[in-house]
């Protein structure tokens, strides 16, 4: 059942200090409308997770800005051709041969003074309307940062774009970013999106990203996410595809405080093809709720959705995976699979697999399980020597696997992993 908050009112200042320098009058009035529709809205539904008391909207009116650049956020700045920490954007530099090619990757802010066509045709018009619900009409009122990716026609990258979008929580400041990523026809790239939280203040984060798949392009978009314990988050990533199009998902929800989450592609053009593969891990007593969905629209379109998790401590998972088949979407193919292996007697998991078809001929299944570790495989490799702790995580990562050796870079593969073996470290040691 959905949630009603008609309590929610955006505070007049904090939807001002959101805009943009300069900000085009077509804008403006779009994030008018987003607001004032705000208190009409519901909040969306993510089944068996109760998050409408969660701090999300306990947005800042003064904000302070801080300019500094955080040491781990310099550290990391080799590795990513875009970066920006709260509102400001540390390093926005293309190779020669990207920029040669015509691709562009910018701030929203800069995509608005030179590229305001683009964001007109795209922004919260296909992937996402602003009014679906409570949270995607607050991403388009309040949106203070983010990116814009634009890769033309017949153009295909060796070289992944990568991105670093940071929450800077050292002090009262909102974080609500939106990406928006658009791929001509017949293109191809690889895409990472990285976020993490500098700093100790309690801050909501909303990150949205949208991705436009238009005719016979591929888009593979990896994402590693890591906010911090005191943020209360909201990730809403949609992909809209065109016909022949795909987009191959890969999302690593490593989030240390409550998460709420919409994975959803929509495969409007015949031919089109989405995989979803995500990896969770919850710990302590954070909450986690995901809902990865698939809707099948065109003729021989195809979706699958694998997604594995890990609980410790008191935390909870939940996993919803949706495949829905629209009458006339012949040829259709939807398959999921959805596990959560659990460490915990005090932990919660879910895995709830849907399947809504309304055409006859398609192919359609789901599998879905919660269980505890295998004690078998944890016992061989403790009788080899290894302490209990480094046994879980070989385990875990055994488990975790058959998503990881499906990443299509190897750096990122490293990353997640990495990600993957602290968290499970930090979570092994609050026991």
């Amino acid at each position: 059942m959905a949630i009603r908050s008609k309590t929610l009112q955006l505070n007049e200042t904090i939807v001002q200090n959101a805009q943009f320098n300069n900000e085009p009058e077509w804008f403006n009035a779009l994030r008018q409308k987003a607001a004032d529709l705000v208190p009409t809205l519901e909040l969306p539904t993510i089944d068996k997770v109760d998050f409408h008391r969660w701090p999300l909207f306990n947005f800042a009116e003064n904000e302070v800005e801080t300019t500094e650049i955080p040491t781990e956020v310099q550290d990391e700045l080799v590795n990513y051709q875009f970066a920006s920490v709260g509102y400001q954007t540390v390093k926005s530099e293309l190779p020669d041969e990207m920029t040669a090619q015509g691709v562009v990757v910018t701030d929203f802010q800069t995509a608005l003074d030179e590229h305001a066509d683009l964001v007109r045709d795209y922004f919260m018009t296909k992937a996402i309307q602003l009014d679906e619900d409570q949270l995607t009409a607050v991403n388009t009122a309040l949106v203070s940062s983010g990116a814009v990716v634009y890769v033309p026609k017949n153009v295909h990258l060796k070289t992944p774009i990568q991105l670093l979008q940071v929450q800077d929580s050292r002090s009262k400041q909102n974080f609500v970013n939106h990406t928006l990523v658009i791929a001509e026809e017949n293109c191809s790239f690889q895409l990472l999106q990285r976020t993490f939280t500098v700093g100790e203040e309690q801050n909501p984060a909303h990150v949205t990203v949208e991705v436009i798949a238009n005719p016979g392009s591929h888009v593979r978009f990896s994402s590693l996410d890591s906010m911090s314990e005191k943020t209360n988050s909201y990730f809403n990533r949609r992909g809209n595809l065109s016909r022949d199009a795909q987009i191959d998902w890969t999302l690593g929800v490593l989030n240390h405080g409550n998460t709420v989450a919409d994975f959803d592609s929509d495969l409007n053009g015949n031919g089109s093809h989405a995989e979803v593969q995500s990896v969770a891990i919850s710990t302590g007593k954070q909450v986690q709720g995901i809902d990865t969905r698939v809707t099948n629209r065109g003729k021989h379109s195809e979706g699958n959705i694998l997604q594995r998790g890990v609980i410790l401590d008191k935390a909870t998972l939940v996993f919803n995976g949706i495949g829905k088949i629209i009458h006339g979407a012949h040829g259709a193919k939807a398959q999921q699979e959805n596990r959560i292996l659990m460490l915990s007697d005090e932990a919660r998991g879910d895995a709830n697999p849907i399947l809504l078809i309304d055409e006859n001929d398609v192919i359609a299944g789901h599998a879905a399980s919660v269980g505890r570790i295998n004690q078998q495989q944890l016992y061989y490799l403790m009788s080899r020597g290894l302490p209990k702790e480094v046994a879980q995580r070989l385990v875990i990562r055994g488990f975790l696997g058959v998503i990881l050796r499906e990443i299509p870079s190897e750096n990122v593969r490293q990353q997640m992993v990495d990600m993957i073996e602290r968290k499970l470290i930090d979570g092994q040691r609050t026991k």
